[in-house]
């Protein structure tokens, strides 16, 4: 597209997007995920194969990226995919007061509201990234990652915070007016945030206007992913993705519950617990940003550098609540999910600089499919993750009879992942800077291709 690069205000607006997206997605998510496995007393194997089946949806997300692509605006795809998000989060929260009642008919509405759920994420979450890609100058790029993430943090900490306060006696109707309020408000901010910040252009009506006689043919949705994983560029970083977040999402579903069973957390409390790791992961953001962007240098801007370091001291945090599920109510719980959300932070925004560096790199007009392939490899590390600590969480609690020692199992297998990855970012052959973004972007693939694993 040929639209003007984002303004510093047009960068916040679709930070504002991303915050109203992650409000909404963080109850699903964390709060529902919590009133299922600890109020109504079911298998934590069901949640976890909820959030599951709305990350597998997201295998749609490269088709969403290329409908984008071929139409040759993202705004449609972004609010088609928040108002789909919100009524998916609206049913989930019936869904679960139907549980109280009738299990099975629960189940079914729940199996629906998170379909939705999935793709209102694939649709708006894909189109918004590659609206940033496409539209932010290189030079800032880096730092309009950051602010973006950042803001969608501060959605997970405003949602998880206020709804924490307003949950509290806990009922079936509560959740679901809570759930909906914070729906409508998201959508809301969306089309104000969204409001003529893409002009009304598409690739052919620009064709058309610099003369070209022909258009070329648009190619189907086969060809054109095709095309992209058949850049090594884009096919190692999709590997890499898939590795790196499956370590990182499976904490994700059994933290709420571990602080319900085994420190008594009430429903309120333990969501303002999430609130707490998602403050850390903003802390942890704004500590790389600082260094990367501000700091610079060959070692504080490196962004392999921090990827390490994040998921190192992610693997110590989580050996931490491991000790914390044998000793108890004595451990300090907050602050020790405070800091795991810090390393989570300063991993995650080193992995998002890397994404953004280089995501219009190979063939033109496939941003939206590129960004699409490796949002479908992080959402599945996610189902995979998310499930099978789930899973691991039930079994455990069926081998042994505490269930502080099940959950600091979980936790324990959790910390080797992080050590995988962190051993896997660790052989990148080149440290991808955010200090020199050009340089950067142009030895990314090189360095990708250099590599038996992706990074």
């Amino acid at each position: 597209m040929n639209s003007a690069p984002l303004s510093w205000l047009g960068i916040v607006r679709v930070g504002m997007v991303q915050a109203a997206l992650g409000a909404i997605v963080v109850l699903a998510t964390s709060t529902m995920n919590r009133v299922m496995v600890v109020e109504l007393a079911l298998p934590a194997i069901l949640p976890g194969a909820l959030v599951g089946w709305h990350y597998a949806v997201q295998i749609m997300r490269p088709r969403f990226g290329f409908g984008s692509d071929m139409g040759g605006r993202r705004t449609p795809w972004i609010i088609g995919g928040m108002a789909t998000l919100g009524a998916g989060s609206v049913l989930a929260a019936l869904s679960i007061g139907w549980m109280e009642t009738s299990t099975a008919a629960g189940i079914a509405l729940a199996i629906l509201g998170f379909l939705l759920i999935g793709v209102g994420v694939g649709a708006a979450g894909t189109s918004l990234l590659v609206l940033l890609a496409t539209r932010v100058e290189e030079r800032r790029r880096a730092a309009a990652a950051t602010l973006v993430w950042l803001m969608m943090i501060v959605g997970f900490v405003v949602s998880t915070l206020v709804v924490g306060q307003l949950l509290d006696p806990y009922s079936a109707a509560r959740l679901l007016a809570l759930t909906t309020a914070v729906s409508v408000v998201a959508l809301c901010v969306t089309l104000a945030a969204v409001y003529r910040i893409e002009a009304p252009r598409t690739p052919q009506a620009t064709a058309t206007a610099q003369g070209d006689t022909e258009v070329p043919a648009k190619p189907s949705f086969r060809e054109a992913l095709a095309q992209v994983w058949g850049e090594p560029q884009a096919r190692r970083f999709t590997i890499f993705i898939f590795v790196s977040m499956l370590a990182y999402s499976a904490q994700d579903l059994i933290l709420e519950p571990f602080a319900g069973s085994v420190f008594g957390m009430t429903p309120g409390q333990s969501t303002t617990l999430a609130g707490v790791q998602h403050g850390g992961v903003l802390v942890g953001m704004l500590l790389v940003a600082l260094c990367c962007t501000v700091i610079g240098g060959p070692r504080l801007g490196s962004l392999r550098m921090w990827t390490v370091i994040g998921c190192l001291a992610s693997a110590l945090m989580l050996l931490g609540l491991a000790i914390a599920g044998w000793v108890g109510g004595d451990w300090p719980l907050k602050q020790n999910v405070f800091l795991l959300g810090v390393a989570n932070g300063a991993f995650a925004v080193a992995a998002i600089g890397s994404m953004m560096s280089f995501a219009g790199a190979g063939r033109e007009s496939r941003e939206g499919v590129r960004m699409g392939l490796w949002g479908a490899s992080q959402a599945i590390a996610f189902a995979v993750g998310g499930f099978c600590g789930a899973a691991a969480s039930d079994l455990a609690r069926v081998w042994f009879d505490s269930q502080g020692l099940a959950y600091g199992l979980v936790f324990a297998a959790e910390a080797v992942l992080f050590l995988l990855a962190a051993s896997l970012a660790a052989n990148l052959a080149r440290p991808l800077t955010a200090a020199h973004p050009q340089q950067s972007h142009r030895t990314l693939p090189t360095a990708l291709a250099s590599q038996e694993t992706p990074a």
